[in-house]
């Protein structure tokens, strides 16, 4: 069975005011003291966390599993972890795409934040987002790419399910995933075209590199890439979610598609030849609508409700769902999902309801470290 790993990205705030706190120094260097402490620990460094772009986010990697529940405890273990670094410095940990408090965000230290700051100016500066991106095991590069090829379809879909950003700098932006607004400023984010080969996508990706626009081949932000770490393919485009059992809804669902994927491309099936531009189109409304509004339905990219298209996609990899036992966990999230809402319904529904801005964020950090 394929192994699954999922990182998140979550927004260091204010125990009080909720407005982001640069703080994530102080968090990594209490996760260093306590590993060191660790019984066995033999003078290693040895925790999930490192820092992200900004001092106000903390990023962490679950190991990999092949079993579902497992995954939901390893999310809930290490975002309780998180919670006790970031209480020592006065903060709580948010799973939050965008914080919905103004922030002017700080650039965390090191020769390549450095570089990336002075490449992108504002890009940079203002790219406080926070990302899920789940990463699932493949035999070799040549099955990874026409796997990358034959999902492209169902991304968008993904994206409006974990839509977790409706508010951006204080205000409403209107849009379930403001993030993937703010994340498509990179120049090398959103859909790509077919690669076709594994040879193909390893130019494309060399080529872009040696323009000189992008440091390295970490900065190949495609919507799903080759890992250049990990022998997996690396799905990106999903806000971070605010319950636990949400990323570990998409883990299935994308474990799923790539299994799908898999047995069409054994197959001989071709991807769908489906423009990047009609992509960029079914992205943009998946963004803004999130499960409240229509979305492109990934066969015929024609307008449908979230629900029909969350519905094909369940529809599309049911049989390796079943497979991997995780039919029966996706429909119940699924229900759950249409039911509560995703993280961007819940944050404005708590808005309406009266509480501020601030009281919106202290609640969605409770919500974060809830089993």
């Amino acid at each position: 069975m394929r192994s699954v790993g999922v990182e998140e990205e979550l927004l260091l705030v204010d125990r009080h005011s909720g407005a982001p706190l640069a703080v994530s120094g102080a968090v990594l260097a209490a996760a260093d003291r306590l590993a060191w402490q660790r019984p066995g620990a033999g003078g290693a460094r040895s925790h999930e966390f490192e820092k992200e772009l900004q001092k106000e986010q903390l990023e962490f990697a679950t190991k990999p599993v092949t079993e579902m529940g497992e995954l939901q405890e390893e999310i809930v273990r290490i975002r309780g972890e998180a919670a006790r670094h970031a209480a020592g410095a006065g903060a709580l940990v948010a799973a939050v795409a965008t914080s919905p408090l103004p922030v002017q965000p700080s650039l965390s230290v090191g020769r390549r934040y450095r570089w990336m700051g002075e490449q992108f100016g504002l890009t940079a500066q203002e790219q406080l987002t926070c990302g899920c991106h789940v990463h699932v095991s493949v035999a070799s590069d040549e099955e990874g790419v026409a796997v990358l090829d034959l999902i492209r379809p169902w991304l968008a879909v993904l994206m409006a399910m974990s839509a977790n950003s409706p508010f951006w700098q204080g205000e409403d932006s209107g849009y379930a995933g403001y993030r993937s607004r703010v994340w498509n400023r990179w120049p090398s984010a959103g859909p790509v075209d077919i690669f076709g080969s594994a040879d193909h996508y390893h130019e494309q990706v060399r080529a872009m590199i040696d323009t000189g626009v992008l440091r390295d081949e970490g900065m190949i932000y495609f919507d799903a890439r080759l890992s250049a770490t990990y022998p997996t393919v690396e799905i990106r485009v999903a806000d971070v979610c605010l319950a636990a059992s949400t990323p570990v809804l998409l883990a299935a669902l994308v474990r799923g598609l790539v299994e799908t994927a898999s047995r069409a491309w054994q197959e001989g099936q071709h991807p769908a030849r489906v423009g990047t531009s009609l992509l960029r189109l079914a992205s943009w409304r998946a963004g803004r609508s999130g499960l409240d509004g229509p979305l492109l339905h990934p066969e015929t990219m024609k307008e449908t409700s979230a629900e029909h298209a969350v519905e094909a996609l369940y529809q599309h990899v049911r049989e390796a769902l079943k497979d991997h036992g995780d039919d029966e966990r996706v429909r119940e999230g699924i229900a759950r999902l249409h039911e509560g809402g995703n993280g961007a319904r819940v944050q404005r529904r708590l808005h309406a309801g009266g509480q501020s801005l601030a009281s919106v964020v202290i609640r969605c950090a409770e919500m974060t470290v809830e089993p």
